[in-house]
């Protein structure tokens, strides 16, 4: 399953709501779960942003569709990078 690292920053929304965050973060885990990602880690973070998620998704179609629905919440904005082990990247290394 491909790997995604996602750095999120609290919305305004979010920061009023920040004493929720944990529990929101549960509950989204609980339904990515559901839909077949499994979460290697999940991180509140001090700097540029607050939160990071380690996760492996289905598809690239099931990271978009979680991704909207964490949105839909209004709570965080993301930014996401597709992450690749060392034998992935071996494998692209050897097509170049």
């Amino acid at each position: 399953m491909p790997i995604y690292v996602t750095l999120y920053r609290f919305t305004d929304q979010g920061r009023k709501k920040v004493k929720d965050t944990v529990k929101r973060a549960e509950e989204v885990r609980k339904q990515n779960e559901a839909r077949g990602f499994k979460v290697l880690g999940h991180y509140w973070t001090q700097g540029r942003y607050d939160l990071v998620a380690v996760v492996d998704a289905p598809s690239d179609e099931a990271m978009v569709a979680g991704l909207f629905n964490i949105a839909q919440a209004g709570n965080v904005s993301s930014e996401t990078l597709r992450a690749y082990t060392s034998e992935e990247m071996q494998k692209l290394l050897a097509q170049a």
